[in-house]
């Protein structure tokens, strides 16, 4: 009797010793962390860390039909959140106690440097992954953010979601978001991103990190629209410009230099020769006089 005894107690601890990447029990309120009895003796486990990844899977398409709850409470598709404008998305969990704040905080910074405005020119959906967070929840969050902003009449391009697992689940695959609970911490291990989507809901571009250029943003959220907000110097910039998926930023391209140099040039001998023929007509048009 003691040996089994002995024997569940192991396997007890033994379940407690893997990341889980389902998540923590969805009733719970509040997860502790479990005791880490393994590394206490000195052997070590397996780090959620090994099974964290962002996969770019550019041009995939997110499940319109999935349903979240937005930060009112209001259940909608994910397509609600799409249709005009590109989106850039957050997958976060709005109790992070680190990781998911610096994200947030990154592309705040950057948000403040940009010309275009969210709500006007592109919209922000930030999704928990943490299916027991509740709407109040994301209005919390979304209320620090916006007032971060300084714009609150564009609070109704903001979008804070919550859903269930199923939901969560069909977007972080489209994306390539992979992440797991880890007991010993109470914490989700996760990498950080953001991402710039079309207004189809197609993934067009991935920022890796907590810092993200105001620069790069712009020309990803100019060519997401395909052109239909920004200026003509955000067209030359990606005239000039392509994007480096493994840097995650737009780097220099000498051919699109030489090509918008060649234009130019063309332009300038067209409009100089048409400026000649024009005074050389008028020219005979005096002799003739």
């Amino acid at each position: 009797m003691k040996l089994t005894k002995s024997i569940m107690v192991l396997v007890l601890a033994a379940a407690g010793l893997q990341a889980d990447p389902e998540g923590p029990t969805i009733g719970a309120q509040k997860n502790l962390p479990v005791q880490d009895l393994l590394n206490m003796k000195g052997v070590d486990r397996e780090t959620p860390l090994k099974r964290v990844t962002i996969e770019q899977r550019l041009n995939s398409q997110l499940p319109l039909d999935a349903t979240f709850r937005d930060e009112t409470g209001q259940t909608r598709p994910l397509g609600a959140f799409f249709g005009k404008k590109p989106v850039v998305l957050a997958l976060v969990y709005y109790e992070c106690p680190m990781l998911c704040t610096q994200i947030l905080n990154g592309f705040g910074r950057a948000q403040r440097l940009l010309s275009l405005e969210a709500g006007r020119d592109y919209e922000v959906v930030a999704i928990s992954f943490d299916a027991r967070e509740t709407p109040a929840q994301a209005a919390a969050k979304k209320a620090v953010y916006l007032k971060s902003y300084g714009k609150p009449e564009n609070a109704a391009g903001w979008h804070f979601l919550t859903g269930d697992l199923e939901s969560i689940k069909r977007v972080t695959e489209a994306v390539g978001f992979k992440y797991v609970w880890d007991p010993h911490t109470a914490q989700f291990a996760h990498a950080s991103a953001i991402y710039v989507l079309t207004p189809d809901a197609r993934l067009s571009r991935y920022f890796f990190g907590i810092e993200y250029s105001p620069r790069d943003l712009r020309l990803a959220l100019v060519e997401a629209s395909s052109n239909k907000i920004g200026n003509v110097t955000d067209q030359l910039l990606l005239y000039c410009y392509h994007f480096d998926t493994q840097a995650a930023k737009y780097t220099f391209f000498a051919m699109g230099l030489l090509r918008a140099a060649g234009a130019a040039t063309a332009l300038g001998l067209g409009g100089f020769v048409v400026i000649m023929l024009r005074r050389e007509s008028r020219q005979k048009g005096s002799r003739t006089v």
